[in-house]
């Protein structure tokens, strides 16, 4: 892991929940550090080792954070923005069964469900 992967990580920890490129960007500049944009956008092995969890919100933004421990998928609020992590026990016996069915196989998927929350 290298010295701006390891800041991500620090900064993703103080958000404590989703948060875009450009915040996270803006959070290490206040902090003063030189970190680029585009290093952000390239921090794709986190991505793969399960380190970070991305959201993408209706509109195709990709937002961070760190990994929950297990696979699970998330319900988010259209309005707050409110996240919660939702296990999908029928999601997963469905892609097994497509993925299956079609003769795939490493077959992942994500989901999740936009909708708006009950303080909202």
């Amino acid at each position: 892991m290298n010295k701006s992967q390891i800041k991500l990580i620090s900064t993703l920890e103080r958000v404590g929940g989703f948060a875009s490129a450009q915040e996270l960007y803006q959070m290490l500049r206040r902090d003063g550090d030189g970190i680029g944009l585009t290093t952000l956008y390239r921090a794709q092995s986190l991505l793969d080792d399960k380190i970070v969890d991305v959201l993408r919100r209706e509109d195709g933004e990709a937002l961070y954070r760190l990994c929950g421990e297990a696979h699970h998928h998330h319900l988010v609020c259209r309005s707050c923005g409110s996240t919660v992590e939702i296990e999908g026990s029928s999601v997963e016996k469905w892609a097994e069964a497509v993925a299956q069915e079609h003769r795939f196989r490493e077959v992942g998927h994500t989901v999740e469900l936009f909708g708006l929350c009950s303080k909202c």
